[in-house]
C-alpha cells in the first residue's frame, strides 16, 4: 500500500457532507519533537499514544487539498452481498485469551491495592484478510455507517496505514472558545435500540439506565478534565452528563467550553489533557508508565490523537479510537476499556469485542 503512494490524510467531520484529503505531493510527513511544536503547526496532526523514535508525532502539511462529496462516493460502494467478506473465519478468537486474562489480573490488582483509581487496559487482535484491503473503500463505508463519528484514513511511510471512526473530541476551537469533552462508560445497543431516532440520544432524559460503574468512570474523567482546565483556562462551562451514540455503542459524555489564557497555546493544552483518563488512567503519569511497561503490545497510534490544525480555520483534534492498522493481508484491531475496582474480566473483554466490531464490520459487508 505504501510503496507507490504519497503521504496523505483523508478525513470527514461528524455529520459533514464532504471529506477532505490532505496530500503531500512531495516529501513525507514531518516528525515533530514534542507537543510544544503544535503551537506553530498548520496541517493534519497524527500523534501516537506515546511519542517514540518508532512512533513519532507527525504532521502532514499538504501540498494539495481535495474536497470530496461524501454522498457521491458512498453511492459507488459495492452493494451489500455483492462481494465476498475479506475476513477469514474469526469464531475461534471470541473466547477470552490467556494473555488478556493475565493482563487483567495484573492491572486489576493495582486497583485493588488503590494504586490507581482507574486504568485502561487495551488489547490487539490480528485479523487475516482474504485479499488486500481497499483502504479508501473502507473509509467511505465507515462514513456511511458512522455519520456521528470523525472518520480518518491516514497513510504515511513513517506510521503505516490507519483507519479510525472515533466519537471522542480531544480539543477543538473557533474564534471565540475552545471545547473538549469527558467521554467514558460504554454500553452495547440491542437491535431495537439501534433503530431509535437521533432525538432519543439528544434528550435531557436518556432512555438508558447507566450502571454505577459507568457513571463513576465518567465522573472521574470529567473531574480530571475540569482540574486540568483550571490551570490553563478561564470562563469554563461544563454540561451535565448525557448519552452519546457511536455506531452500535453508547457512551456517557459531558462537554466543556472555555477560553484559553493568553500565555498558553495548543501544545500546552494537549500536553495537559493527553492522555485523558478515558484512554489512560488516574493518576495520569503513573498509569501511563504502567501501561507502557505492562501491556504486551505497543499501542502505537491507537489512543493517540489526530485531526486538522489551522491558524485560520481552527483546530479539531480527536482521540484515535475504534481504529485498525492495515497491511496487505492483515488488519490489526485495537480496543480498550476502563477498569475500576469493581470491573470484571468478562465484562471488559466483551466491551473490547464490541468496540472492535466497529472496524471488523466494515470488512464484512
Amino acid at each position: 500500500m505504501l510503496a507507490k503512494m504519497t503521504d496523505f490524510a483523508l478525513f470527514r467531520e461528524p455529520h459533514a457532507t464532504h471529506a477532505l484529503r490532505y496530500i503531500l505531493v512531495q516529501g513525507e510527513a514531518q516528525s515533530l519533537p514534542n507537543y510544544d511544536a503544535l503551537n506553530n503547526v498548520d496541517g493534519f496532526v497524527f500523534a501516537p499514544f506515546a511519542i517514540s523514535d518508532e512512533c513519532p508525532l507527525l504532521v502532514i502539511a499538504p501540498n494539495r487539498v481535495e474536497k470530496l462529496d461524501v454522498t457521491a462516493h458512498i453511492s459507488r460502494l459495492p452493494q451489500s452481498g455483492n462481494e465476498a467478506p475479506m475476513v477469514l473465519n474469526n469464531k475461534e478468537k471470541q473466547s477470552i485469551s490467556t494473555s488478556y486474562q493475565e493482563c487483567f489480573r495484573s492491572f486489576h490488582q493495582e486497583l485493588v491495592q488503590a494504586r490507581f483509581a482507574k486504568i485502561v487496559l487495551s488489547r490487539t487482535e490480528d485479523v487475516a484478510l482474504t485479499r488486500t484491503a481497499d483502504a479508501e473503500q473502507l473509509f467511505w463505508r465507515a462514513c456511511q455507517r458512522y455519520p456521528r463519528s470523525f472518520i480518518a484514513l491516514v497513510c504515511t511511510r513513517k506510521a503505516g496505514t490507519w483507519l479510525m471512526a472515533t466519537p471522542e473530541v480531544l480539543v477543538q476551537n473557533d474564534t471565540q472558545r475552545w471545547r473538549t469533552m469527558a467521554l467514558a462508560g460504554t454500553m452495547k445497543l440491542n437491535a431495537e435500540q439501534q433503530q431509535w431516532p437521533d432525538s432519543a440520544w439528544n434528550s435531557d432524559t436518556p432512555p438508558l439506565e447507566w450502571s454505577a460503574k459507568n457513571k463513576e468512570e465518567q465522573r472521574l474523567v470529567a473531574r480530571y478534565i475540569g482540574d486540568c482546565l483550571a490551570n490553563l483556562a478561564y470562563d469554563i462551562e461544563e454540561t451535565r452528563p448525557y448519552t452519546q451514540r457511536a455506531g452500535g455503542l453508547v457512551h456517557l459524555r459531558s462537554d466543556f467550553t472555555f477560553k484559553l489564557k493568553p500565555a498558553y497555546g495548543l501544545g500546552d493544552l494537549v500536553q495537559t489533557l493527553h492522555p485523558t483518563p478515558a484512554i489512560c488512567g488516574l493518576p495520569k503519569a503513573e498509569a501511563w508508565q504502567f501501561i507502557i511497561e505492562n501491556e504486551p503490545h505497543s499501542r502505537r497510534y491507537y489512543s493517540g490523537f489526530c485531526g486538522p490544525v489551522s491558524a485560520i480555520e481552527g483546530t479539531r483534534l480527536y482521540v484515535s479510537l475504534r481504529c485498525m492498522q492495515l497491511s496487505h493481508h492483515k488488519a490489526c484491531l485495537y480496543a480498550g476499556g476502563g477498569l475500576l475496582k469493581n470491573s470484571t474480566e468478562e465484562q471488559e473483554w466483551e466491551e473490547t469485542r464490541a468496540k472492535m466490531e466497529t472496524m471488523l464490520g466494515l470488512m464484512q459487508p
